[in-house]
């Protein structure tokens, strides 16, 4: 549980709850969090704080060093498997009876209990297919 709950961490947790399925580097979070005087080092230090305490999940994109970062911890979010557009980096939820078949046919088939909260499978979504 977080220690302090600062200006900062109030203002960068609305933020990501606004956009709960969207992937941003933490430079993106802090130009939206512009109007409200957040410096750069506070939403480093608040992600790295949400992070551990599992409301945010860190990832990469193929071929780039930015870390991104996702709001996990709306409920929308509990219990879904994220899939990820490789191109765009925008994430849906796989649909919920979609989910349950591939988590029982893990763990049918390789004795594999996934982890669907923590579980993100990367693509090309539709928008990107398209030429």
């Amino acid at each position: 549980m977080s220690r302090y709950s600062t200006r900062q961490r109030k203002a960068l947790l609305t933020f990501l709850s606004e956009h709960p399925d969207e992937l941003f580097s933490a430079g993106q979070i802090a130009d939206g969090l512009s109007g409200e005087q957040i410096s750069l080092s506070a939403v480093y230090r608040n992600l790295t704080e949400l992070e551990s305490e599992g409301k945010v999940r860190r990832s990469s994109k193929g071929g780039i060093r930015e870390m991104f970062y996702q709001y996990t911890d709306a409920e929308s979010c509990k219990g879904c498997i994220h899939l990820s557009c490789t191109k765009c980096g925008k994430t849906a939820h796989l649909n919920t009876s979609v989910t349950q078949q591939l988590i029982n046919q893990v763990a049918q088939k390789d004795g594999f209990d996934l982890d669907e909260g923590e579980t993100v499978l990367y693509g090309v979504c539709e928008g990107c297919r398209r030429p």
